[in-house]
Order: C-alpha cells, then structure tokens, then sequence
C-alpha cells in the first residue's frame, strides 16, 4: 500500500531523511490503528461494568472474545478513517460513537435492565428519557471521561505525522472494513465459522448476559440480525392448516357447551369493555421489611377480596410499556421475538388483528385513551393498525388537571367517563395513563401523604414514598370510575392492572434494600425472584353479576383471552389458541415459565412444546408470514383493514401537529426528558 506523506515542514530533498519519515509514519499508522480499538474496548467495557478489576477479569478469561470486539472497534475506525482521511479526526469520531454506545448501554442497564440494541436508534424523541437519567454522579463521571477521551484523541492531529492513502486505497479499506462489520451483523457463513472458533455464545434470551458474557461491541453487532425475525423452521401453510383445524374443532366443542349454558343475564345487551393499563402500577406494599403509615391502596386491596383478581407476568420492568399493549392487545407474546425487541417501533407496520379490531367488529366503538402525546412509542400510526377506530391522546384532552409532571390519573378517568357517557354505542376503551411515569428522585407530589417505615436509607425512603403517592393516586382514580359507573343503566366492565414494576432508584436500589431481591445482577436472580419482578396486580370490577375468579398468574398475552371467556364471548382463532397455551403455560417470558401448577422452569416442558410451537407459527403468520391462517378460519377478523375514518373526530388542525410531534400553541404536559 503506497503512503504518501506530507511533513508539516517542507519536504526534504534528501532521500535518506525521507525513508526514515515514511517508516516512523507507517509505524505510528499501524500504532494508531491498532491501539486505539484496544483501548477503546476497555474503555467500553470499563464504562459499562463500573470496574477495572471485573474488566480485565473479564479480559483475562475471555482473551478470544476481547480481540473479536477490538476486531470489529478497528473495523469502525478503518471506515470512518477511509470517509475522513484523517487518523486524529477519524479516531476522535470512533471513540466518540463507541462511548456513546457504552454510555446510552450503561444507563439503560441501571434503568431497566436491557442494554444498547441496534433498534435503539430508532427511538427518535423517545430516546430522550435515558437523558433524563444523566444527573447522577457515575452518569457523570462517565460523559466526562468520554468528552476528555475524544479531546485527547482530536489533538494528537498535532503529534501525528500526517498519512495520507491514494483513494483507491482508503476506498479499499473502506469496502473492506464495511462488509466485515455486515458479516459479523447478519452472520455470515464464514463470519459464523469464526464466531463458533471463538466459542462465542449468543444468549438472545437474555440479553444483559449476553452483553456481559460477549463484551459490548460484539453483542450490539450480534443482535443486527435479530432486527428482522426468522421464520421458524416449521412454519408453512400445511402447519398452520393443522392448527386451523384444531381450532375449528374446539371451537365446535365450544359453542356444543355454550348452548347447554343458561340465559345471557344481559338479555344480550354488549357490556362497556375498559382496559386500564396504569402507568408503573404496583402494590409497594408487597416490599419485604417495610410498612407504610396507612393503606395506599385501599380499592385494590378491597377488589382483590371482592372480584376477580391476581396477577399477571409482564414481559418488561421500568419500562417498555408498549410492549405490554402490544402482548394484551394482539395477544402475542414477547418471548417469540428478539430480546430487547420493540414491536410498535418495528414490526407493526400493516394492520393487525387485535382486541381493537375485534370489538369494532362487534358493533363497539373501539377506542384508545393515553394522556401523553400521540407520537410516543409511535401510537398514532400503531393504532391505526391495531383497528382502533379512535385514539385520544393528550392533544386532545381539554385544559386537562396536571399532577407532577404529567396529566393526572384522575382527569384520565373524567376522560373515560366523559367519553362513555356521550357515545350511544357500547365501548372498548384501552386506555393508558401517565402521571406515575418515573423516575420518583424528586418529591415531585409536595408533602407525601405515606410514609415508608424499614431499614431504608433516606434516599430510598424519598423514591418509594413519591412512587407510592402516585400509586395512591392511581388507586383513587379507579375508584372514582367504579363510583361513577356502578349506577349506570349501562353494563360496564373494567380490567384495571399496571404495565410494569417501577424502577425505584438506579441499580434496583428500592427492592435491594427492602430485602426484595437480593442483587442488583439480574443474572443471579432466582427464578421466584424473576417471577417477583415481573409480576404486576390484577384487578376487575363490573356493574353486573360476574363470577369471581382468581388468577394465580396470567401472562399479559392471555389476558384478552381471559376476559373475552368472562364476557361469554367467542374468541376469534388466535385468542382461542392463546387460551389453549394458557391452560398448560399460563406463566411465559423468554427467562421463565409458569406451568398449570404454578411450578416455575426455565423452559417450556416437554408436553407443551408442539402447542407452543404452533403458537410461535401463528404469531409468525400473523406478524411477518403469509396470513395462512386467514385462510382457513375467521377471514375477516384476521384480514381486517385499518379503519377507514380513523380518527375523523378529531380534526383540529393544531391536534394534528401536536399528534405527530410538532410545535404548536397549545400548552403541554411536561415530557419526559423533564423529568
């Protein structure tokens, strides 16, 4: 490779002067290119782990592994190097991108238990609620120590001899660089071959081992590929045809019992359906070793005795909650899919079939509710594909009562009072709320009504007790829509449950002082302690007569089933399969499944794979496959359009900017980066 060099001094006309130049430039070249991913993958590994002894502990015992991430740091540096053509400049973009991988990485694994996906990046606006979080005192020691990296690498353009490569040559190293980096990301046959060679094990299952197991770079490369879900081997129109057969089957069975039963004691007249999905919901009365001054939630805890109630297992924690919309909307399940993966941001791009979709078809007014903007998680298109036929988002609500930060639990429940009473048609409503929304650092209520006794520090004792004003808050809004319906001359149901645990400090800070847990590494969780984490309370109230059941434990994917079978309704083919799976699984997360018996694996037992299997083939179908399904069994239902007049009623102008997240006049609720 030809180098040709350009001195800051003038060019010396003695030969024998330049061949010692050229080859002390080539040696701080291969230097460069060579020690900066070196030190630019400790560096990472430093930033993420927090410790220099479990780095290079780490380093020493997966040496194969190391230099796999320094491979792939080099090849970052050798592209942006054939862009920019300036080893100080180049190097200064690459430790900047690699630290702000760390970085974002780090945070996200101290809020919510997940590191850096590639599908991060398309994030947008939400993204910003990780920059809520860069206060504390490691947070910032870290951006420090990324900004003083990237300096020290920029003035080095002073130090270094100044190398420049022909075109061809940088186009070369370019294109090279590019394709390794792509190998690795979709997994070449050959780029598979090294990565067996190496030993590397890619755990999608859980993906903050296998950050820590394959180191950072390597891990976020690895998991390109899961951006697009595979078909599963066993996917065809013949397999699915099995399973359409057997659906229509049970279903016969079904509707044989179904004429046996006794009259509808509705007289056939469609309850209101209110899905409450509250927002970080939780009993923070289930904390071990700590009392509260009086009852936060005195209508749960009344409901739980009264009605049908338990809990269901949620696929996220402290965050995440489109992802539990989409497994109770769709009643698809997020173990079928990428570790980390965010369905509404990547997969739901063309009509789904839904609980939405479903109602609507029904003769109900289908309709979702949230008091935060509508371009959040990327709800205003989702939504049209789901089959809603309306969505009131927070531009919509009018001189809407804020509390803290966000638009207060209670004006959400004058929303759906307001919204039920004026509509002739009986409703499905899904509705989302804000005001809890965390982090709970700042007193953010004024004086706390509860106080938390135990062995907390005074940090802590702070979190838990502005987290559970909020939950008090949430408690009191579900009583006021009980108030307000239990003399309605309309049959009403309401299924009232949160989306996830809170997260309670940074590195779980709340549950590891109260003895919930006993380590902040979810690696070395058990799996009650899995189950613990991820289970959130159940509550339902109706004004009509309705059996009282309890649910042990319920995946949040079944539980459109589970209250389609309350209210007597026939499941369409997915939901009815769905419930097929739940009586043997009711429990299922990528990390942790729940039997019949409530006895907990780490896999699903042997007798329930084929049900499982044919679950994953239909989720397929419907999400990325070929709609076989539709097919055979409820073509309508699984083919429907999204609604034609979606959103009609709301047409104000200045909604519609604020809907898609532009400017306008109109006050605001505070965002969450404000937080």
């Amino acid at each position: 490779m030809h180098l040709n060099l350009k001195p800051r001094n003038r060019l010396s006309k003695n030969p024998k002067k330049t061949r010692p130049a050229r080859l002390g430039a080539t040696i701080s070249l291969l230097l460069f290119m060579i020690g900066l991913p070196l030190l630019s993958v400790v560096g990472m590994e430093l930033l993420e782990r927090g410790s220099f002894t479990h780095t290079i502990q780490w380093i020493v015992a997966n040496q194969t592994l190391f230099f796999l991430n320094v491979g792939l740091s080099f090849c970052l540096l050798a592209f942006v190097y054939a862009l920019v053509g300036s080893l100080a400049i180049s190097g200064s973009i690459t430790t900047l991108l690699l630290g702000l991988m760390a970085l974002i990485s780090y945070m996200k694994v101290k809020m919510i238990g997940e590191p850096f996906f590639p599908w991060d990046i398309l994030l947008n606006k939400e993204s910003m609620d990780i920059a809520s979080l860069v206060t504390g005192k490691a947070a910032m020691l870290r951006i420090g120590a990324v900004l003083v990296a990237v300096i020290v690498v920029l003035l080095l353009r002073w130090v270094l001899p100044r190398v420049t490569l022909p075109l061809i040559s940088r186009i070369g190293l370019g294109l090279f660089s590019l394709y390794a980096m792509y190998a690795f990301g979709v997994k070449t046959p050959l780029a598979g071959k090294i990565l067996d060679h190496a030993g590397v094990n890619e755990i999608v299952w859980n993906q903050q081992e296998n950050y820590t197991n394959n180191g950072l770079a390597l891990a976020f490369t690895l998991n390109v590929k899961n951006s697009i879900v595979p078909k599963p081997e066993n996917y065809s129109d013949q397999s699915i045809a099995a399973v359409a057969a057997n659906l229509q089957q049970a279903q016969s069975s079904s509707g044989l019992q179904k004429a046996s039963v006794s009259a509808d004691p509705l007289n056939g007249k469609k309850p209101n359906v209110i899905f409450v999905m509250s927002e970080a919901f939780w009993d923070p009365t289930l904390l071990t070793n700590v009392k509260f001054s009086e009852d936060p939630l005195p209508t749960i805890h009344r409901l739980q005795k009264e009605s049908t109630s338990g809990y269901l297992l949620s696929p996220q924690f402290g965050g995440g909650t489109s992802n539990v919309e989409f497994e109770v909307l769709t009643g698809n399940s997020m173990s079928m899919l990428p570790g980390g993966s965010i369905p509404y941001q990547q997969y739901v791009s063309k009509p789904v079939p839904s609980l939405a979709s479903y109602f609507a078809d029904q003769g109900y007014k289908s309709m979702g509710i949230h008091s935060y903007e509508g371009w959040f998680w990327n709800r205003n298109t989702v939504y049209k594909d789901l089959g809603f036929q309306t969505f009131k988002s927070s531009e919509h609500f009018q001189n809407p009562e804020t509390k803290g930060y966000f638009i207060s639990d209670a004006e959400v429940s004058r929303n759906i009072i307001d919204e039920v009473d004026k509509t002739a048609d009986p409703m499905f409503i899904y509705t989302v709320t804000m005001q809890n929304h965390g982090p709970y650092d700042d007193p953010r209520y004024g004086e706390n009504q509860f106080k938390a006794e135990g062995n907390l520090t005074p940090e802590a004792k702070s979190i838990l007790e502005t987290y559970t004003q909020g939950a008090h808050d949430a408690d009191q809004s579900l009583q006021m829509l009980i108030d307000h319906f239990k003399d309605s001359s309309e049959p009403t149901m309401i299924v009232f449950y949160g989306d996830h645990l809170p997260m309670l400090g940074m590195d779980y800070q709340v549950y590891k002082e109260a003895g919930f847990i006993n380590s902040s590494n979810t690696s070395d969780w058990s799996l009650e302690e899995v189950k613990k984490m991820h289970s959130i309370p159940l509550v339902t109230w109706s004004n009509f007569d309705m059996p009282k059941q309890d649910i042990p434990l319920l995946s949040d994917s079944f539980l459109g089933a589970h209250v389609l079978d309350m209210l007597h309704m026939e499941k369409p083919a997915n939901f009815a399969l769905n419930s097929q799976l739940a009586a043997q699984v009711p429990g299922l997360l990528s990390n942790l499944v729940v039997d019949a018996d409530q006895s907990l694996h780490t896999s699903v037992p042997d007798a329930t794979k084929a049900l499982l299997e044919d679950y994953r083939n239909v989720q397929y179908d419907l999400l990325f496959g070929k709609q076989y399904l539709a097919s055979y069994i409820d073509h309508d239902y699984l083919s429907k359009t999204a609604q034609a007049s979606y959103n009609a009623e709301f047409t104000d102008p200045d909604s519609s900017l604020r809907a898609n997240g532009e400017s306008s006049t109109t006050p605001e609720a505070k965002p969450v980066s404000a937080q």
